[in-house]
């Protein structure tokens, strides 16, 4: 019973999700920036996700909300990080980031969602994914530390989850390039194995390791709703799971994240 909780509630967490972020601030230092530029790689895949959500009338309001609340986090975290940035090279980066964000950002919400604006959203979350992949790896280069790698990779397995349902729902309107089934393959793949990596190096920190078994939880809810896309009469209810389950496993990884750039305070 407490399973089927997690799945009903995270329509009540979806949208409060992206309130729980930060409100305008400076980056308290290189662990914030990795968390923060690692949290706006999970952004170009979660507003698509949202995108795609809409035009297929799946958990339309909740995702219109993470659709509004994901474009003010992702602008707001962008001005952050410039002022924060360490390195010309990694100002230039944001630089060039910002400019592809404003074209992405313009096809999210110049009309209403269509298959035709849909594949143009899918090209600029991958652009702008590999920028802030980049950005991201870069600041963890910069910080030189273990725990900044953990940050990252704990990071990045927001970023993954978005871009399963992302690519779940493309392949659900039928717009998905030829190589989805294959990238959401390798998704899973890196997923599982990123999640045995953070819970061996969770050590005797009790509160994380339950966390990273809850997150465990969540993901194996989250493949079973992305193992049923061809079922048919239950296909919609499959892509509603998926939504669901997506903004559920981001909530509890967003927080494992943070617990591991609290490892170095």
């Amino acid at each position: 019973m407490q399973r089927r909780t997690f799945i009903t509630s995270s329509l009540v967490t979806a949208a409060g999700l992206a309130l729980s972020f930060p409100t305008l601030a400076q980056v308290a230092g290189v662990n914030d920036a990795i968390n923060k530029a690692g949290r706006q790689r999970m952004l170009t895949q979660r507003l698509a996700k949202a995108y795609l959500q809409i035009g297929l009338d799946i958990e339309t309001e909740t995702s219109k909300k993470i659709l509004d609340q994901s474009m003010s986090s992702f602008d707001r975290q962008l001005v952050e990080l410039h002022a924060f940035a360490p390195t010309a090279d990694i100002r230039n980066n944001l630089s060039i980031m910002e400019k592809t964000w404003q074209e992405y950002k313009q096809t999210l919400v110049g009309k209403a969602p269509n298959p035709g604006d849909a594949r143009l959203v899918l090209k600029h979350s991958e652009t702008l994914l590999h920028m802030a992949d980049e950005v991201t790896t870069q600041l963890e280069k910069h910080a030189g530390s273990s725990t900044g790698k953990l940050v990252n990779l704990a990071g990045r397995q927001r970023m993954l989850s978005q871009r399963l349902a992302k690519l779940y729902q493309a392949t659900n309107w039928n717009i998905a390039p030829g190589n989805t089934a294959s990238n959401i393959e390798s998704t899973r793949k890196e997923f599982s194995a990123a999640m045995q990596t953070l819970q061996a190096a969770s050590g005797s920190n009790t509160r994380l390791k339950d966390e990273l078994l809850l997150a465990q939880s969540q993901w194996a809810f989250f493949e079973s709703a992305l193992r049923h896309s061809n079922d048919g009469k239950l296909q919609r209810q499959s892509a509603s799971n998926v939504a669901t389950t997506s903004e559920r496993i981001l909530e509890v990884m967003d927080k494992i994240t943070s617990m591991y750039q609290q490892l170095a305070v």
